[in-house]
C-alpha cells in the first residue's frame, strides 16, 4: 500500500488548505452566520471566492464543472474543506447538497439531471432530503416510514409529516422518500421544485449546532401532486437508492468533520506551547501531552479508516460495512479529539474566542445522523452473527 499522495492530489490539498486559511477562515465572524446557519447571501459570497479560486464543487462531474473526484481524492480535499466549517459551504461540497448530487448523478434521468441536477451542482441552487420523520415514523428504522404516496392519474399525491429536514428552509427543491406499498419496503423517492404551499414548514427546530444552511425543520406535507416524472429512479426501489447515497454521504461526513478535529486540534496544542502553569508550558504537563498524543493517534486512525471506505467505494463496491465502521470510529474519534482540545484550552475553550466552543457543538451531532452509533454497531453485529462481514 502505498500512502503518498500523487502529485495532482497533493497539488489541489494544498490549494484548499490555502484557500480555507486565507479566504474562508476571516468570515468565520460575519454576522450573516445565523442561529439556524449561514444565511444564503454569506454562501453566495463565499461561492464566489471558491469560484475565482478554481475550487467551487471541485467533486462534481467534469461535465457540471468539476474534477470528477473519486471518492479517495474526495477524502483529502473534503478534510482539507473541513478545517472550517465554513469550508465545505464554500466550495459546495457540503451536506445534504453533495449527497444529492451524488445521488442524481447515479440515479436521474436526463431531465431530471438537466432540471435539479445542473443548477444543484454549480452551486446556484440548495436542496433537501426529506425521510426523516417524527416519533412513529421513519428515524433509525426506516421501515417505519408513514409519509404515504397515492397514484393520482399518471402522478401521485403525497401526505406525511417530516422533522429534522436539513436545509429545507431556502431549497429549491427537495427528494421526498415516501411509502407506494403495504410492504415494508415499498418505498418511493420522489423530486419536487420549492418553495410549495403544500409543502409547508411549519418551524425550524432550535437545535445545538448551527451550521448547516437553512437549519433543520419540521415539514407538513398536505396532498402535494407530483408528476410521474417526478418520481427519481423507479418506484419501490426507495430504500435501494436511499442506500446509493448514505453510504457515501456517511464518509464525506467523516472527511469534512476530521477537518474541523484538526483545527480544534492545532488550536489547543498552539495554547499549549504557549499557556504557563506551574512553571512550564501546559504542553510540558504529561496531563496535557497525553490528551494531544491521544487526539493524533485518534486522527490518523479516523483517516485510515475514511481511505479504507473510499477505496472500497472506489473499487465499485457498495461498502454498507466499511461505512458503519467509518461511522461510528469517525464520529467517536472526532468528538474525543474536540472535547480533550476544548479541556486543554480550560475557560477560553468555553467562549467565541477560539473555533472550539462551535466545533464542540457541531460535532456531537454527528454521532446521532447518518444513523447513531449504536444502529451501526447492531447492523455490524448482525452481519457479524450471519457470516456477511468481510473485511
Amino acid at each position: 500500500m502505498n500512502f503518498d499522495l500523487p502529485e495532482k492530489l497533493a497539488t489541489l490539498k494544498s490549494e484548499v488548505d490555502a484557500f480555507v486559511r486565507e479566504e474562508v477562515i476571516p468570515f468565520e465572524k460575519d454576522p450573516r452566520w445565523l442561529d439556524h446557519g449561514p444565511g444564503d447571501d454569506l454562501r453566495r459570497d463565499l461561492n464566489a471566492k471558491a469560484k475565482a479560486a478554481n475550487l467551487l464543487a471541485v467533486h462534481v462531474p467534469e461535465e457540471y464543472g468539476g474534477r470528477n473526484l473519486s471518492h479517495f481524492e474526495k477524502a483529502v480535499v473534503f478534510e482539507a474543506a473541513g478545517y472550517s466549517i465554513l469550508g465545505p459551504i464554500a466550495m459546495h461540497c457540503h451536506a445534504p447538497d453533495e449527497g444529492n448530487i451524488h445521488l442524481l448523478e447515479a440515479v436521474g434521468t436526463p431531465a431530471q439531471k438537466e432540471k435539479f441536477l445542473a443548477p444543484l451542482a454549480c452551486g446556484d441552487t440548495r436542496s433537501c432530503f426529506a425521510m426523516t420523520e417524527p416519533s412513529g415514523g421513519a428515524g433509525s428504522d426506516p421501515s417505519l416510514l408513514n409519509t404515504m404516496a397515492r397514484p393520482d392519474g399518471n402522478g401521485w399525491i403525497i401526505n406525511g409529516r417530516k422533522w429534522l429536514i436539513t436545509g429545507a428552509d431556502g431549497a429549491a427543491f427537495t427528494i421526498i422518500m415516501a411509502r407506494t406499498g403495504d410492504g415494508p419496503a415499498d418505498c418511493t423517492m420522489f423530486l419536487k421544485e420549492l418553495p410549495h404551499a403544500d409543502f409547508k414548514i411549519e418551524r425550524t427546530l432550535d437545535t445545538m449546532d448551527g451550521s448547516f444552511m437553512g437549519g433543520h425543520s419540521v415539514i407538513d406535507i398536505n396532498d402535494l401532486k407530483v408528476s410521474g416524472d417526478d418520481v427519481l429512479g423507479e418506484v419501490g426501489k426507495g430504500f435501494q437508492y436511499a442506500q446509493v447515497r448514505l453510504a457515501p454521504a456517511r464518509l464525506t461526513h467523516c472527511m469534512r468533520w476530521l477537518g474541523a478535529a484538526r483545527r480544534a486540534h492545532d488550536t489547543a496544542v498552539e495554547y499549549a506551547k504557549n499557556r504557563v502553569a506551574f512553571g512550564k508550558t501546559l504542553g510540558e504537563h504529561e496531563g496535557v501531552s497525553f490528551q494531544l498524543a491521544d487526539n493524533v493517534m485518534d486522527m490518523h486512525t479516523a483517516q485510515l479508516v475514511i481511505w479504507r471506505c473510499a477505496a472500497s467505494l472506489d473499487k465499485g463496491e457498495r461498502a454498507s460495512s466499511e461505512s458503519s465502521i467509518a461511522k461510528v470510529i469517525c464520529s467517536e474519534a472526532i468528538f474525543r479529539v474536540v472535547d480533550r482540545s476544548m479541556q486543554i484550552l480550560g475557560g477560553s475553550g468555553l467562549t467565541a474566542d477560539t473555533p472550539v466552543e462551535r466545533i464542540f457543538r457541531e460535532v456531537r451531532g454527528f454521532r446521532i445522523y447518518d444513523g447513531p452509533s449504536e444502529v451501526h454497531r447492531w447492523s455490524i453485529g448482525r452481519r457479524i452473527m450471519q457470516d456477511k462481514l468481510r473485511l
